[in-house]
């Protein structure tokens, strides 16, 4: 049995049954649905198909991270009990959460001088940020100490490689990641952008492929290239999709297809509330271990 908790957000977009069968200990995110706040808690609170067809109806949504005080509350109680922490964020270069809780452990750490609490940015978000927390709780499992799990996390969270695409423009326009123009004209075209996630631990897109069965293709090649060992590969693969189950089969089955040691393990996730929030209906993403995400960005303005 370890002596630190292990914990990490909400917005890993695994499941709540995962979480306590492995002894994970998690901290909500917020959101809004039409003016209604919700915690992001693996919908419990509501339903995944009904948020996202809520959304599909036209409710507008906006999401806030944990706050400062909400950290101190979640944290307290296990120094109380005499434990140390470790809490992986959703990455900083989509979140302000990192610093929050930063903050909160540097607070924390006045009134338990004796107790430790390590904060460590994912740099990741998701299924992806899932498959890094999943790495960590097998590690803790073999007996790693806290600060055995914490570096093991800081060299590992590049090499979890982020792959998304998404059949419906209309959220990512929203929000700003894609232009009003270039959301117009991709619709008419069947535009498909496959976006990543860098070294920054930012979403970027690095190319526009024409078409639902193209962009999926293109997105398993990037598995081809970059996994570890390519289609020798044999690691976890994590899929997660936002009400396109669909797609998500589609991607699982040419994955299992082109990565034999892979037949059956393949494991599917629905994209929760904040994250889903920013994505829309609509969004597939693929994440796998392999070669170690770049800061810089690629072209993104490559048509398939």
């Amino acid at each position: 049995m370890s002596d630190y908790i292990l914990s990490c957000c909400s917005t890993t977009d695994l499941t709540a049954e995962y979480f306590q069968v492995r002894d994970i200990r998690y901290v909500c995110f917020h959101y809004e649905l039409d003016g209604k706040q919700y915690m992001d808690d693996f919908g419990q609170s509501m339903a995944i198909d009904d948020f996202y067809k809520a959304m599909e109806d036209g409710a507008m949504t906006r999401t806030s991270q944990v706050s400062v005080g909400e950290y101190m509350e979640y944290f307290e109680p296990f120094l109380k009990e005499g434990k140390d922490v470790l809490h992986v964020t959703l990455s900083s270069g989509i979140s302000g959460t990192f610093n929050s809780a930063c903050e909160a452990a540097r607070e924390l750490a006045e009134d338990y001088p004796e107790r430790k609490i390590r904060v460590i940015d994912s740099l990741g978000a998701s299924s992806g940020y899932g498959l890094l927390m999943d790495g960590l709780v097998d590690l803790r499992d073999q007996g790693a100490s806290l600060d055995e799990a914490a570096d093991w996390a800081e060299k590992m969270r590049l090499r979890v490689q982020h792959w998304f695409f998404s059949t419906d423009l209309k959220y990512y326009i929203r929000g700003g990641r894609i232009s009003r123009t270039a959301g117009f004209f991709g619709g008419l075209l069947g535009i498909c952008p496959l976006l990543d996630v860098d070294g920054e631990g930012k979403l970027v897109p690095r190319f526009k492929i024409r078409g639902r069965r193209k962009v999926i293709k293109a997105m398993v090649d990037q598995m081809k290239n970059l996994a570890d060992h390519g289609t020798a590969y044999e690691g976890k693969c994590f899929i997660s999709h936002s009400a396109d189950m669909e797609d998500a089969k589609a991607v699982a089955e040419l994955v299992e297809k082109t990565f034999p040691g892979l037949d059956g393990r393949v494991r599917i996730f629905d994209i929760g509330t904040t994250i889903g929030s920013h994505t829309g209906p609509g969004t597939v993403a693929l994440f796998f271990w392999g070669a170690e995400r770049e800061i810089q960005e690629l072209p993104s303005d490559e048509e398939t």
